[in-house]
């Protein structure tokens, strides 16, 4: 089955509280274990000193997650965080972020993935992060 952007950003209007859909994510690129979701640079999500905050980050990070492990699925499922690990290299400030998911292991309960967070034009990444989540349905 194919799983396109369209599908993806479906998911995310249907499932997600109004304050993820507030950080404005948006889906670039859905595969069979991977998926890319653009969080755009706003002011609103800076912290002090004008970097872009942690939260939003670990934030899109989860949401980014869900989409790749959706595509990986075939479709959207009941599924939960189990755990997600985030370090942080450097700043972002004033650049659009680019989620970049890839799904390491799909098994029948639980899922894995390791994520990249890079500024926009940027070759290396802001932030890292794996997560565990559990699969519900």
């Amino acid at each position: 089955m194919t799983f396109s952007p369209a599908d993806a950003d479906k998911i995310l209007a249907d499932n997600f509280a109004p304050w993820v859909l507030a950080l404005g994510l948006t889906v670039q690129e859905t595969g069979e274990r991977h998926a890319v979701l653009r969080l755009p640079w706003s002011a609103e999500l800076a912290r002090d000193g004008g970097g872009l905050s942690g939260q939003a980050m670990m934030a899109a990070a989860d949401t980014a997650t869900v989409i790749a492990i959706s595509a990986a699925r075939g479709g959207y499922g009941p599924m939960t965080t189990v755990q997600q690990s985030t370090s942080f290299q450097r700043p972002v400030v004033d650049a659009d972020m680019l989620i970049h998911v890839r799904v390491t292991k799909l098994g029948k309960r639980m899922a894995f993935a390791d994520i990249t967070l890079t500024p926009d034009g940027a070759g290396e990444p802001a932030a890292t992060a794996s997560t565990v989540y559990a699969l519900l349905g």
